[in-house]
């Protein structure tokens, strides 16, 4: 009898020791192997093109660009790849605009570890999986009446991609020039992005920039 081929998985997270730890659990599973990580979603979004791998488990505050604007080029660069988003951010908010980019679960950080098994299980299935940690604290504001309503969207939602990524770069503390470079940009085009964040978002200096990433959870405290 031959034996299963293992769920191949990659891991993007910004921060190494949570990619170690990942990794440990992940392959404590024969079923499981983990073939690739990655810092930063980018590189991340290369190595799943390289690689093919059945699953991604990818973080959302990660500097550059989010790991919900990540989902919708990890699709693209594999269309078999399922995306499990594990976070440590639990709110309404987060689970939809994932799920709405793509994503086939979404993971607590806090979870209890026999979960993440469970969930990399269950996307690779085709199923959705939703932390019991996170669907529990949703359900909980619901019966309380103070859930955020599905159609209420912050004004980075009405944003471009382009655009978010100027505006998570510019809340990293870059200079336009130093955008420019990283995002194969003008310098004009980037003061342009930048003048379109202000109208949009209503943030007139770097300050503002960062404490609203900060607030919507794109960048670290």
């Amino acid at each position: 009898m031959t034996e299963a081929k293992p769920i191949t998985i990659v891991l993007i997270d910004d921060q190494a020791i949570v990619r170690a730890a990942f990794r440990s659990l992940i392959e404590r599973n024969v079923r499981f192997k983990v073939v690739g990580d990655a810092g930063d979603a980018r590189k991340g979004i290369d190595l799943v093109a390289a690689l093919q791998p059945d699953v991604v488990i990818l973080d959302i505050t990660m500097p550059g660009l989010s790991g919900i604007d990540a989902v919708g080029p990890v699709k693209k660069a594999s269309p078999h790849t399922k995306v499990l988003m594990a976070s440590q951010h639990e709110g309404q908010k987060f689970v939809q605009q994932a799920l709405q980019a793509g994503a086939d679960g979404y993971l607590s950080k806090d979870s209890d570890p026999t979960e993440l098994g469970l969930a990399i299980d269950a996307i690779q299935r085709g199923d959705s999986f939703l932390s019991p940690k996170v669907a529990g604290g949703i359900m909980a504001r619901a019966v309380r009446g103070d859930s955020m309503p599905m159609s209420e969207s912050c004004a980075l939602d009405e944003l471009t991609k382009r655009e978010r990524e100027v505006f998570q770069l510019l809340a990293l503390g870059k200079a336009n020039k130093e955008v420019a470079a990283m995002l194969s940009l003008s310098v004009g085009t980037v003061k342009k992005h930048r003048e379109n964040l202000q109208r949009k978002l209503d943030c007139h200096s770097p300050a503002d920039i960062a404490r609203l990433a900060i607030r919507e959870g794109l960048l670290g405290a």
